[in-house]
């Protein structure tokens, strides 16, 4: 009998476009293997009177940002007892919230660049604030959601247009203010308790943002493998396998990184990378010899009740 997978996609957040991309790719590799049957559902509505109507063996999630890889959707997931693909619910919260996951980071040794969360106020002193940034951190900074992914709104500011960006997050009540860290730009993957292999960006926008992510015309300049010292790679795979560890991911993860005068800095952790034409997870398994319809099938068979 062919294994029944509801595909989760679309969804809340501003990255909803590149889930549905996600959700056709994922899609269309089980089709073709003919060993599934396959139904895409968007959140939005009564989901759960659509997961009971369908009775999935797996629902594979393919949602990026908030309600989607936060562990919203994987509470209601659960309260189902239906299997589910990648992290579990607390995992997920903590993996999307910049500073919670930071605080993590640091109190187990991993490198993470300085940061000061700031919250929105009908009115702050702006002169007190670029003195306290210079201070903490230094310009250029980061300035980014707490809990966006795909590098949605994030910002690299000098004391001169810093404010100025900011002003544009408003919305977001809280942001992360992070010390610039330049450097080599590299991403690691794991699977499980593999660490599958990285893979280094060359973006030839000011950094690997939204559009050099998603859009082909950006022309990012994708490495692998890395030109890296064995020891260094080595360095590079045990933080990302520790970051996957202490947040108690389950399934893969992608981690990205700076390389900066000998020191790998983490940035964060995605506990749902994106399995598109230009996702970088599905580039690394292929260079490893797992290609995409086993890649999809290997997080597939590690799903479970309870994550």
């Amino acid at each position: 009998m062919k294994k029944k997978i509801l595909i989760l996609a679309g969804g809340f957040s501003k990255e909803r476009e590149i889930s549905l991309i996600t959700s056709r790719s994922v899609q269309k590799a089980l089709k073709d293997s003919g060993k599934y049957i396959t139904k895409i559902i968007d959140p939005k509505g009564d989901l759960v009177k659509k997961i009971r109507k369908f009775k999935p063996k797996v629902i594979f999630n393919a949602l990026h940002g908030r309600y989607g890889e936060d562990g919203y959707i994987q509470a209601i997931i659960e309260s189902e007892k239906i299997k589910y693909t990648h992290s579990g619910v607390l995992a997920s919260s903590l993996a999307i919230d910049k500073d919670i996951s930071k605080k993590i980071f640091i109190k187990n040794n991993i490198l993470t660049p300085k940061y000061i969360k700031f919250k929105f106020k009908n009115r702050f002193n702006k002169n007190i604030l670029l003195n306290y940034i210079k201070k903490k951190i230094g310009f250029p900074a980061v300035i980014k959601p707490l809990n966006e992914g795909s590098s949605v709104n994030v910002h690299i500011c000098n004391a001169s247009n810093i404010i100025k960006k900011m002003e544009k997050l408003k919305i977001y009540k809280e942001i992360m203010i992070e010390k610039y860290i330049p450097g080599r730009e590299i991403q690691a993957a794991i699977l499980g308790k593999v660490k599958l292999g990285a893979i280094e960006l060359k973006p030839k926008r000011k950094f690997y943002d939204y559009e050099a992510k998603y859009n082909p015309k950006a022309k990012t300049e994708h490495i692998i493998p890395v030109d890296l010292s064995l020891e260094n790679y080595n360095k590079l795979m045990n933080i990302a396998f520790k970051a996957h560890n202490v947040l108690g991911c389950k399934g893969v993860t992608r981690s990205d990184f700076r390389f900066y005068k000998n020191k790998f800095y983490l940035l964060e952790l995605n506990t749902q990378p994106g399995m598109t034409s230009l996702s970088l997870v599905p580039e690394i398994a292929k260079y490893k010899n797992l290609n995409f319809i086993e890649l999809i099938e290997w997080i597939i068979n590690d799903a479970s009740i309870n994550r």
